[in-house]
């Protein structure tokens, strides 16, 4: 099977800053906002929503294709896919932009002030759907360009190649009328719970009426679990319990590509869906989102102890 992931590829810069930012920051003088933080260090992590969905579905033992686009830095990322086994042929390279980027400093309350540049994202990475076989491929539509975005879901319907339908944090920049269409024909539309409530008062339309839109609707809940709603009625799946919480960065993105595997093995939902929470409950093991790694005899026995 063919899974073509689409989303970003981004460089995190996170830093950290010893002190609580509300000692720097005056109430009274915010409208003459001019700090600067000095920081520990700085610590560079592979990240973006299709690098990570993508490393999720190698661990697991699949092969899939990012489509996406990166900068003239690329060659970091490129070398990390490489040893990771992951191709990079449909990663088209933006040689005047950055790839891009997020800057993240966290202060000692666990206080975050992150600056994004999208770089390369601004640009569609083009996808080929010409040469993909439709009883042969899926793709997730996440996070990413949002011409991208838009459009890939629209190209899939008319070739008959199933797609999920991951918005994400690209939910404010989407307006109802396209995020409609979007959702339209898909096979999974998937989300956390803040998002779905979005995504219901962005559209206008209840969990049932999007239901009838898209063929299954999975919404994660961190610790809480996941729900799947079907035609059939609803399941709910608990959350793995990890063996220590170092870092819930990237968890969903990692759900996403323990149920994704699932997907193009045959299983059903539920089973999909406790994939999908194994493979995040390592993710949550470890700082970033490409850090963490297992086997399959690790995963296949944390999934048989807990279900």
């Amino acid at each position: 099977m063919n899974i073509i992931v689409s989303g970003s590829l981004a460089y995190d810069r996170i830093m950290d800053f010893p002190e609580y930012f509300s000692e720097y920051i005056l109430p009274d003088k915010i409208d003459v906002l001019n700090v600067c933080f000095q920081v520990n260090g700085v610590k560079e992590k592979f990240g973006g929503t299709a690098g990570n969905i993508a490393y999720a579905l190698t661990l697991m033992g699949e092969t899939p294709r990012i489509s996406a686009t990166i900068g003239h830095d690329y060659h970091r990322y490129f070398e990390w896919l490489a040893k990771n086994g992951i191709s990079t042929e449909n990663i088209k390279i933006i040689e005047d932009e950055f790839t891009a980027g997020a800057y993240i400093t966290t202060d000692r309350a666990g206080n975050q002030i992150t600056a994004f540049n999208p770089g390369a994202m601004k640009y569609s990475s083009s996808l080929d759907f010409d040469k993909l076989n439709p009883k042969e491929s899926i793709v997730i539509v996440s996070p990413g360009n949002l011409e991208d975005m838009l459009n890939y879901p629209r190209l899939c319907k008319a070739r008959g190649i199933d797609y999920i339908f991951d918005p994400g944090q690209s939910l404010p920049m989407l307006h109802a009328k396209d995020l409609v269409q979007a959702i339209e024909g898909c096979q999974i539309l998937i989300s956390n719970d803040y998002e779905l409530d979005l995504i219901m008062s962005k559209t206008g339309l209840s969990k049932e009426a999007l239901l009838g839109r898209a063929r299954t609707i999975i919404v994660t809940m961190g610790e809480s679990g996941s729900q799947a709603f079907t035609p059939d009625g609803e399941i709910r799946i608990p959350a793995d319990k990890p063996k220590k919480v170092k870092d819930p960065t990237g968890a969903g993105d990692s759900y996403r590509g323990g149920f994704i595997s699932g997907l193009v093995r045959g299983k059903d939902i539920e089973q999909c869906a406790r994939m999908g929470s194994v493979c995040a409950s390592f993710a949550v093991e470890c700082h970033g989102t490409q850090e963490y790694r297992f086997s399959p005899e690790e995963f296949n026995e944390r999934l048989n102890v807990c279900y």
